[in-house]
């Protein structure tokens, strides 16, 4: 059955290409791969698919550039596959805003489960009418303005800053339980991700944004062996 949805695969190996395409087409999706960096790019200024699988080590650029470039277009989900396992490069690709990260080699069923897995965090972020939520879709804390339909913060004092899903998912998660303790397993498991640091980082690119307009950095709390809290008061706003 198609789901109507498409995925770019960015890999200098042939074989790579065809083994992950193949498995994501059995499972729906129509795919396109890629060789270099640059036949990417050229493609993705004339089209965005709704997922990208990028390996870091191509030939023309490091993998890295490319997410990089990627990371503000906020509708496009990232999943890094590398054979680079370190956990450096692993922290690194989720900090520039990589939705994943799997390590070749690789079971292509993780992968289509990975892909999966990115495609409900952003449609859980970019709440709509067609899935008849509540209109209650902006929630306002300590002079910020979230709005779950455009992934987009908005400071009292005019500054912005765009979300990528897997921010905006997390946030929501926050904002949803308001000075309560949130472990990091259950927020791991929310997101069916077994890399322990994947909360952290992006935990860490939430707090950095939030400080754009003030200087408070104590928004999330660090509760030391127990998670995190969001320690301001959470309004939720009817559109």
């Amino acid at each position: 059955m198609k789901t109507g949805k498409q995925v770019y695969v960015i890999d200098d190996e042939a074989d790579i290409c065809q083994l992950a395409c193949t498995e994501l087409e059995r499972y729906g999706y129509e795919t396109r791969s890629f060789r270099t960096g640059t036949q990417a790019m050229y493609a993705l200024k004339k089209h965005r698919p709704e997922v990208c699988i990028i390996d870091l080590g191509l030939p023309d650029m490091d993998g890295l550039v490319l997410v990089r470039e990627l990371v503000n277009e906020c509708d496009i989900g990232i999943i890094i596959l590398s054979g680079r396992d370190n956990t450096a490069d692993k922290v690194l690709g989720l900090e520039l805003g990589a939705d994943d990260y799997i390590s070749k080699p690789f079971d292509p069923r993780e992968l289509v489960a990975r892909t999966n897995s990115v495609l409900r965090r952003m449609e859980k972020g970019m709440v709509s009418l067609a899935h008849h939520e509540p209109a209650t879709r902006q929630a306002s804390f300590a002079g910020w303005t979230f709005d779950q339909t455009t992934l987009t913060l908005v400071h009292d004092q005019g500054h912005s800053e765009t979300l990528s899903a897997a921010e905006a998912d997390l946030l929501l998660s926050l904002l949803k339980s308001p000075r309560q303790v949130l472990s990091r397993d259950k927020l791991m498991k929310e997101r069916d991700t077994t890399f322990d640091r994947c909360i952290d980082v992006r935990i860490s690119r939430i707090r950095k944004k939030l400080q754009t307009a003030t200087d408070d950095s104590c928004l999330i709390k660090t509760i030391y062996g127990a998670g995190y809290m969001f320690m301001p008061e959470v309004h939720w706003n009817d559109l």
